[in-house]
């Protein structure tokens, strides 16, 4: 591999964990060796060839809690994404029987494709995230509290405990960057743990909107 190729793979291979992360940190079932792979063991389990083969990077996994809630992570091989692209993520997602898919895509996504992905929400609940934003996982910066999205029960509990209605907790966008990690929805709500030097920690809740 040249230098530019294994800049490259690196770049790949973190990428690659923090989508791993991701994916478990939402609950899904994601292995310790698929999070802590080594980067030699990476390139050559993708590298082959003098390019990271994306498609080879693409996986699915099953929710730790219902086994009938797949996720389908896709790395798109074209630069720019397409409209057919689009259509291959979708035939895939269809093929392995997921409803919740993800797209990987490295410089940009084309018009066409944009209002695929759109269009196809009614169907699916699709996302979409640029490898450049996955370089690090936010999460674990030092700045970025312990977030947790609510069941519904529990924010049934809550609304009634405080006597509150929806529109009177505070918000978080649903483009919000930890937002994004977790594949927060409009309506759930994120429980926010913060450490604090004279109560140890708070906690507050943010609905996402």
């Amino acid at each position: 591999m040249s230098l530019d190729s294994d800049r490259e793979t690196a770049r790949l291979w973190r990428v690659s964990k923090t989508v791993h992360e991701m994916i478990r940190d939402r609950g899904y079932e994601v292995a310790d060796y698929e999070i802590n792979i080594g980067f030699e063991e990476f390139k050559e389990m993708y590298g082959g060839g003098g390019s990271v083969d994306r498609g080879r990077m693409s996986f699915h996994a099953n929710h730790t809690e219902d086994q009938k809630d797949r996720i389908y992570v896709y790395f798109c091989s074209e630069k720019n994404v397409s409209k057919a692209a689009m259509k291959t993520f979708i035939t895939s997602l269809d093929s392995i029987g997921a409803k919740r898919g993800i797209m990987i895509w490295s410089e940009k996504m084309s018009p066409a494709a944009k209002k695929t992905l759109l269009e196809m929400q009614s169907e699916y609940y699709l996302e979409d995230f640029a490898e450049a934003d996955l370089l690090v996982n936010i999460t674990k910066h030092f700045l970025v509290p312990k977030h947790t999205i609510m069941t519904p029960a529990e924010k049934t509990d809550l609304v009634k405990r405080y006597r509150l209605k929806d529109t009177q907790l505070p918000r978080i966008n649903v483009g919000d960057p930890v937002a994004k990690y977790y594949g927060l929805r409009r309506g759930q709500v994120m429980r926010i743990e913060r450490s604090s030097e004279t109560a140890g920690r708070y906690i507050t809740y943010r609905i996402c909107m």
